[in-house]
């Protein structure tokens, strides 16, 4: 319930945001009018970075066989720069799953009449996005890139443990669900950049990149603190609604 009220505070706050910055630049370049929009896609996301395979730790590897499928949906201004539509900006702001899917195997300081302990672990990160993007359209294609602000409003993880033992003792496996993220930092700067193309009827379909720029782990050991950044494809349609909020 907690999570709910300061999902619909930060929503209320980043949309009166929004506005105001479409309407602030709207007037700054007198366009013929801004529109406002819909999208929604899938992200397909994991961790990038050196320290990924350390990121449990020295006496453990960790790999990535793929990526982790989550979705993103939101609103966007699509706002004229240049009377001929070649050069736009476009506020947005996206709910956004992001996260990943690790394997980690310990190498190192097992237990007596341990063979192998491992684990696998997903996690969602549900993001709260904030873009603005610069937009070249050319003949319906068009091609976009611009800054990438986010705020971590939660995350979500199930881990299954694995303990094999080299001594007669039944091997064990354990279930784990959590949805901490006192070990990730909230805030993700970042930058944006795709492509699509856009009927004139105002339907879209674009695939983009995003790459984070700060470290999402955040365990409070910055000496001994692994760099892991979120890395991510999305694939988006949106629509243009029929009414214009310009002059």
């Amino acid at each position: 319930m907690l999570y709910h009220t300061h999902y619909k505070r930060y929503m209320k706050k980043i949309l009166t945001f929004l506005l105001v910055l479409g309407a602030a630049t709207a007037q700054a370049q007198d366009p013929a009018g801004m529109r406002l929009g819909v999208k929604a896609g899938a992200t397909y996301a994991k961790l990038a970075g050196n320290d990924v395979e350390q990121i449990a730790g020295p006496n453990y590897n960790t790999s990535q066989d793929q990526r982790k499928l989550g979705f993103n949906a939101g609103l966007f201004l699509q706002i004229p720069v240049s009377s001929d539509g070649f050069f736009s900006v476009q506020p947005e702001v996206l709910l956004n799953r992001r996260g990943y899917q690790l394997e980690t195997e310990q190498k190192s300081g097992l237990a007596e009449g341990v063979d192998k302990y491992s684990f696998e672990q997903t996690r969602v990160l549900t993001y709260i996005d904030v873009l603005v993007l610069g937009k070249i359209n050319t003949g319906g294609l068009f091609f976009e890139l611009g800054p990438q602000f986010g705020y971590l409003a939660r995350s979500s993880s199930d881990t299954e443990i694995t303990t094999k033992y080299n001594n007669g003792q039944k091997d064990r496996v354990e279930k784990d669900t959590g949805d901490s993220k006192s070990d990730l930092a909230s805030a993700d700067l970042g930058a944006v950049a795709g492509l699509g193309y856009q009927t004139e009827s105002g339907l879209s379909i674009g695939l983009r990149y995003n790459r984070g720029f700060n470290s999402l782990i955040d365990t409070k050991d910055i000496d001994n603190e692994p760099k892991a950044f979120n890395d991510a494809f999305m694939l988006q349609v949106g629509y243009l609604l029929p009414l214009s909020l310009g002059k």
